[in-house]
């Protein structure tokens, strides 16, 4: 069986569509075979019985008038008991116990070979002592059986011959009807970069799937694009690093200096400490872009708060904290510490003296928000420093542009947002909107 339904799922849809609807017409059009069939054997029973009861009254009222049944037996009618013995001197009926029963009970039989086929009837009579006596009425019905046959044959037929003009028509049909979808493989696979298939004019199938195939074209040119320029500028923020790494060592190796060994050592360790951050900044993103994440649990947002303010210790500028309210949101724990250290970090190296964390929660949502007194994000940058490796202020020092990149990303897996708008005091202000935990 599971053969059959290989060889079956590899077959074509243009094949498989015609063999279901030849199996379909072939099966329908044999059974109005059968039931025409049935028809015309009824219509022939019917009137054999109705030519039967006629010749068999008329013995019944002899019968019944008191005239002995030898007197009333034919070559084709008989007088038997309700037991189906002859009463009328003749030979035994050449039926058994089951078919007299079916006679006593009022329907007819059907006995003998195909060529010697003949009908049975009984009309019961009584006599005028009381006793019941069967009148059984027989014809032959070779000639309707002959009849029967052969109609049964041109029904079968026909039926076998309206299968295969349909098989033809749903062949030819299915080939019509699959034709624009060829037409649509065809210009798929010769489709250049950037370019779409032409939409049909019809509001119809082939339409809406020509569309899908657009958006999906879409979809994967700007998939590609964002994985052009994130391989371009991870190579470009990976070179630095790296290189600097390795211009510390030659020089090292080619000026040999006990007196200068620990600068350079702790050149190359800064070094390698930035790059070990842009990597692991690179591992999160591609993560979360892959939709791989822990499956979301209550978290204590203001809890996590307070633990990244101790993690980003002393040193200015002064970091404030304001929840009124106990707030957990939806999340993983590790994702709540990276969005908060990043935030957390980045208002830190654009803050003059404070940055204010606010955790507020908001009905369906819990709001967090990072406000600093520095200089702000200008309004046409305020959604594109979210992208990656946008840094607006090179020289303020700090990583690779990657970290509201990976907090965007963090939160809007988890459907969250991200607004950045301007503080109070004129500094940047990043809110995000965090579901909260049921």
């Amino acid at each position: 069986m599971t053969r059959l339904r290989r060889w079956w799922a590899g077959r074509g849809l243009r094949f498989r569509i015609t063999v279901v609807v030849g199996a379909v017409a072939l099966v329908a059009l044999l059974a109005l075979s059968r039931l025409g069939v049935g028809l015309l054997y009824s219509t022939l029973l019917a009137a054999a019985d109705e030519e039967l009861r006629t010749d068999a009254s008329t013995v019944v009222a002899a019968v019944e008038a008191g005239e002995a049944p030898s007197a009333a037996r034919t070559p084709t009618v008989r007088v038997v008991d309700t037991a189906g013995d002859p009463v009328d001197g003749g030979p035994a009926l050449p039926l058994d116990a089951g078919a007299v029963r079916v006679l006593a009970a009022g329907d007819g039989v059907v006995s003998g070979r195909f060529d010697e086929l003949r009908r049975y009837l009984a009309v019961p009579a009584v006599l005028p002592d009381g006793s019941t006596r069967l009148v059984v009425a027989a014809g032959d019905i070779v000639g309707g059986a002959v009849l029967l046959a052969r109609a049964a044959g041109l029904f079968v037929l026909g039926a076998l011959l309206v299968a295969a003009i349909v098989v033809v028509a749903a062949w030819a049909a299915t080939r019509a009807a699959l034709r624009p979808v060829e037409r649509l493989r065809a210009a798929a696979s010769a489709l250049p970069a950037g370019q779409r298939l032409p939409v049909p004019v019809a509001r119809d199938e082939l339409r809406s799937l020509a569309e899908e195939v657009n958006r999906l074209l879409a979809r994967r040119d700007d998939a590609v694009a964002r994985l052009q320029a994130f391989t371009g500028d991870a190579a470009h923020e990976l070179r630095s690093p790296v290189a600097a790494i390795r211009a510390q060592a030659e020089v090292a190796v080619a000026h040999p200096d006990p007196d200068l060994a620990d600068e350079t050592l702790r050149a190359v360790a800064v070094e390698a400490e930035r790059l070990t951050d842009l990597l692991s900044d690179l591992l999160a993103l591609a993560r979360a872009d892959a939709g791989r994440r822990p499956d979301p649990r209550p978290v204590d947002l203001v809890a996590a708060a307070r633990a990244a303010i101790a993690r980003a210790g002393d040193p200015p500028p002064a970091l404030d904290l304001v929840a009124p309210a106990p707030a957990r949101v939806a999340a993983g724990p590790a994702e709540v510490d990276l969005v908060l250290d990043n935030l957390v970090a980045n208002a830190r190296r654009h803050a003059r003296t404070v940055v204010r964390i606010g955790v507020l929660p908001a009905g369906r949502w819990v709001r967090l928000v990072v406000e600093d007194d520095g200089p702000g994000i200008p309004p046409a940058d305020r959604e594109r420093v979210f992208d990656r490796f946008v840094r607006l202020d090179p020289e303020a020092g700090g990583g690779a542009g990657l970290g509201l990149a990976l907090v965007a990303a963090l939160v809007q897996g988890r459907g969250g947002q991200v607004v950045a708008g301007e503080a109070a005091g004129g500094g940047a202000r990043l809110e995000l909107r965090w579901p909260t935990a049921p």
